[in-house]
């Protein structure tokens, strides 16, 4: 049994497994305690009995991935307030490079995922996403194809009723309005940021309980941008430092002070800010201030 051509096709196949098991869980923490796990049962296995090493490896990350999802799942039943993904910083320095389909894991639709239930979100980012087999599929889920058949329709059928259809948005005007958005958030001028805001735009925030946060979505544009206009205000912000950073393909803004304070990724769609992530949690940030040392 050779232990460098397992490595060698690990490693080949990383980015993939990586993004299976960052779009099943939601964290980046956690997707890479699965690929850890995953490589110590693929090292210990005959490579003489894999017929192809992507479907083999795919399989065993998303049943990894399935226990850890299980294990969470029930942990964010007690959860207080909104529950968001661990946002993924993106650069090509990181150990985030790792993400393989950018759009397919932007905070939009892995919210959208956590509607579903473990086995239809698996389920889910194998077809839709990563074009898998309903066999292998089956076999990585340990259900029949038909059953598989069946909880593919479903979630395809439930994500597609959920998502809202918005006309793209290229980088040149993502970026300008981002930085209008900066801009008048910055220097509080309520007359240049609402305009930017869509009617409906929600904030979200994620603090699990543990700082200071809305517990329920806001929702409406003169209400959120009260929320931005106290958590931007210039005297809030006399000791801190913002930096503009891409966060699962979406712009995205780091607070920091001694200490990484938030992350707020902005979707942006039809020429309007749609959606504010908030992540306030300090065992999420932790996360990601740890990647960003890892990048560095």
């Amino acid at each position: 049994m050779s232990t460098e051509e397992h490595a060698e096709r690990f490693i080949l196949l990383r980015p993939l497994l990586f993004t299976i098991a960052y779009e099943i869980l939601g964290s980046a923490t956690e997707s890479d305690d699965v690929l850890q796990n995953s490589y110590l049962r693929w090292a210990e296995v005959d490579l003489a009995t894999v017929r192809d090493t992507k479907s083999y490896l795919a399989q065993l990350v998303t049943r990894q991935a399935l226990n850890a999802l299980r294990t969470s799942t029930r942990r964010r039943e007690d959860y207080i307030g909104p529950w968001l993904p661990e946002p993924l910083l993106l650069d090509e320095n990181d150990a985030s490079a790792d993400v393989l389909l950018a759009e397919s894991v932007s905070m939009a639709m892995l919210v959208l995922l956590e509607t579903l239930t473990p086995d239809e979100r698996a389920v889910f980012v194998l077809r839709e996403v990563f074009g898998f087999g309903f066999r292998d599929i089956a076999t990585a889920v340990g259900k029949s194809v038909a059953t598989v058949r069946q909880v593919a329709h479903r979630a395809r059928k439930h994500i597609r009723a959920r998502r809202k259809r918005f006309e793209p948005v290229d980088a040149a005007t993502t970026a300008r309005i981002t930085e209008q958005f900066l801009t008048a958030a910055a220097t509080g001028d309520l007359d240049k940021l609402l305009p930017l805001l869509a009617p409906d735009v929600t904030w979200t925030a994620d603090s699990g309980g543990k700082t200071t946060a809305a517990r329920r979505p806001v929702v409406g544009a003169e209400r959120v941008a009260a929320v931005l206009m106290s958590l931007f205000h210039p005297e809030r912000l006399a000791d801190l430092r913002m930096q503009r950073v891409n966060c699962n393909n979406t712009p995205a803004i780091l607070i920091s002070g001694e200490r990484l304070e938030g992350v707020f990724l902005i979707e942006i769609a039809d020429g309007k800010i749609i959606n504010f992530y908030a992540i306030r949690n300090p065992d999420k940030l932790l996360a990601v201030a740890t990647l960003r040392q890892i990048s560095r």
